[in-house]
Parts: structure tokens; C-alpha cells; sequence
């Protein structure tokens, strides 16, 4: 059997261990309306620091901060991808929907929505935004999961 970190192994399914990832923002308020209103994520815990948000079953969590990182981009099939980013693995119907959600908000994509790699392994719906402090964020979807780390 292979092991995987983030696989918690039980009976004979997978389930997949949630991620915990802390990120800075400028403004809690802003970060608020954007990760609970716009990407629809329902808020958890909070303090006058920082709040909590439930991103599609993982826990990310907005700390307040001057502090920012120096982003940088690398090539991927002809697109400048920012680094550092971080996202989440989606249906392709809850791609399409979230898509349609950040155009219709008026969403400043760095990459539009568009299908990746299209007839080569690995082949997948990709789009890249940032969050109002800055945070690059990528959101995908494949049409067949099985191919995420696909490779022929």
C-alpha cells in the first residue's frame, strides 16, 4: 500500500486529512467580506487578529499584518503562475460555479479561467486571483480526479 501524508488510511476509503494554512491580510473586514462573502467560506473562530475560515472543508485562517511577501511568477503552459500561492482541488461543476461567482463580483483574475494542458496528462480547469491583501490563489478542477498527479 502506498502512504501518503495528507491520507489518513480507515477500513478500505481514503479520506483525506483536512490542511491548515495561515495566511497575512491588511484588513480583517476586507478579508471578511472577500473570503466569507465572495468565495462563500463560513467563518469559524475569530479575535481582533485573525479569523478563521472553512475553505471547502480545510482550515484557513487570515492574520492581521503590515508584513507582505514579494511574489514572484514562474512559466506554466504560457501563463506567468504566482508564486507563492495556495488553492484547492475542485468538481468541475463547483469550479464552473465559483468562476462564474468571481467574474459576476468583478474579480481581477491574474489568470482566467481556462482548461490547462488541454489533451495532456493532467489535463485541468485553472484560474488564478488574489485575495484583497495580495494572497495569490489558484482554484481546479479535473474532469477525472484520478488524473491529479497524473504524469502519462
Amino acid at each position: 500500500m502506498h502512504f501518503s501524508p495528507n491520507i489518513r488510511w480507515g477500513s478500505d476509503v481514503p479520506e483525506l486529512s483536512p490542511f491548515h494554512l495561515a495566511f497575512p491580510v491588511h484588513d480583517l473586514a476586507t478579508a471578511r467580506a472577500f473570503w466569507g462573502g465572495v468565495m462563500g467560506c463560513p467563518e469559524g473562530r475569530s479575535s481582533d487578529h485573525w479569523v478563521d475560515f472553512d475553505f471547502f472543508g480545510h482550515q484557513i485562517v487570515a492574520h492581521l499584518t503590515q508584513q507582505r511577501s514579494d511574489a514572484h511568477e514562474n512559466p506554466v503552459d504560457g501563463h506567468g503562475v504566482p508564486v507563492p500561492h495556495f488553492g484547492i482541488v475542485l468538481s468541475m461543476a463547483e469550479w464552473q460555479d465559483l468562476a462564474d461567482r468571481l467574474t459576476a463580483a468583478g474579480t481581477a483574475f491574474k489568470i482566467a479561467p481556462y482548461i490547462r494542458f488541454k489533451g495532456q496528462p493532467g489535463e485541468q480547469a485553472t484560474m488564478f486571483f488574489t485575495d484583497p491583501s495580495g494572497n495569490a490563489i489558484e482554484m481546479k478542477a479535473f474532469a477525472d480526479r484520478s488524473k491529479l498527479f497524473a504524469t502519462s
